[in-house]
């Protein structure tokens, strides 16, 4: 009698833990590039490209592949990474940032975080 008691709180613990550790709910992973101008001003419809460096592993895997998206009228482009981005991964990305409009170009890097909005801000020349 006392084996199966031992067995149906083993099994509720069990249970427990699992309804527990599947409740936790993922959070977005969120990027997010300011375009500003030299004169500090945000720069509206332009086109930004995140982009992995490398782009392939050493096996000639692609990582990830390259977003593009255009700035709204406050000069902000986002980039959803949730499908990336895995409960219990560490870290998501390091990428390339890549701004262009009317022949002016700039660049930056982001490090794109998991469960949070990462921010960059690239100024274009």
């Amino acid at each position: 009698m006392k084996r199966n008691y031992s067995i149906a709180i083993a099994l509720f613990i069990f249970a427990g833990t699992m309804v527990v550790s599947s409740c936790k709910k993922k959070k977005d992973t969120i990027a997010k590039v300011f375009v500003m101008d030299e004169n500090n001003n945000p720069v509206t419809t332009c086109r930004v490209i995140l982009k992995p460096e490398p782009s392939e592993s050493a096996a000639g895997k692609t990582l990830i592949d390259a977003d593009t998206a255009v700035t709204n009228s406050s000069g902000e482009a986002i980039f959803n990474y949730n499908e990336l981005y895995q409960l219990g991964q560490a870290g998501v990305a390091v990428l390339n940032v890549e701004a262009f409009k009317d022949g002016l170009t700039g660049s930056s890097v982001i490090q794109i975080k998991e469960e949070v909005t990462s921010e960059t801000t690239v100024f274009i020349k």
